[in-house]
């Protein structure tokens, strides 16, 4: 063919179609990625005593005082339950001042009720399988 025209050169064909075909895919997804995140909407937004209150329910998880959401088992782990009350009693010491009466008010008697809850599960005998 090139040997009948010297003078014609080949004809380059570049297929720009898979850029675009690259592009889609990209934008797909993203929106899918969107999707994902907007699904999770569902769940309350951040907030402090939330933070608080859901330590604390772990923290009667491990007395022994509720069961285990995921399996309904009783579980006892007294040292991961001092834990998580200690922990709860350090946000209250480094938020002091910061915090409003209610949320203070709150937190008190958070700890206060976990207390009572720790000295009944010190004085409950073991569930069978638990810790």
């Amino acid at each position: 063919m090139t040997e009948d025209c010297p003078d014609k050169k080949p004809k380059l064909v570049i297929d720009s179609d898979w850029k675009q075909q690259v592009e889609r895919e990209k934008q797909q997804m993203e929106d899918e990625l969107k999707r994902s995140f907007e699904r999770k909407t569902d769940l309350p937004p951040a907030d402090f005593m939330l933070h608080c209150a859901s330590l604390g329910t772990q923290a009667l998880i491990f007395m022994g005082a509720l069961a285990h959401p995921e399996t309904g088992q009783y579980v006892v782990d007294l040292e991961q339950a001092r834990f998580l009350i200690d922990t709860i009693e350090v946000l209250q010491a480094k938020t002091k001042g910061n915090l409003t009466p209610e949320e203070d008010q709150s937190l008190k008697n958070l700890l206060g009720d976990l207390k009572v809850e720790w000295v009944r599960a010190l004085n409950r005998p073991a569930p069978a399988g638990g810790k």
